[in-house]
């Protein structure tokens, strides 16, 4: 049975996986008061799914109201550039 660590040397979205599960175990108590999605990106560009599904989310609303089919995309590859520069 692989352990968290050695699982995200092996499978390609596990370091995603563990932090989006240690996201909702530290933010859990949010849940009674506030919308949480889990936003995790590893470093060599795998996303969780749930952060892929909120941005396009996100993307097609501004969308709606800018009229511009190009908002998802400019969204990933600014939170890509965020990500980069902080370091996560």
């Amino acid at each position: 049975m692989l352990t968290p660590t050695s699982a995200t040397a092996m499978e390609t979205g596990a370091a995603a996986s563990l932090a989006a599960t240690n996201k909702t175990n530290k933010y859990s108590q949010l849940s009674a008061t506030h919308i949480f999605t889990k936003m995790a990106i590893e470093t060599a560009g795998t996303w969780h799914h749930q952060a892929v599904e909120l941005v396009q989310e996100l993307g097609r609303q501004v969308t709606i109201i800018t009229g511009d089919s190009r908002e998802t995309t400019y969204l990933f590859q600014f939170l890509l550039s965020v990500a980069l520069q902080k370091g996560y």
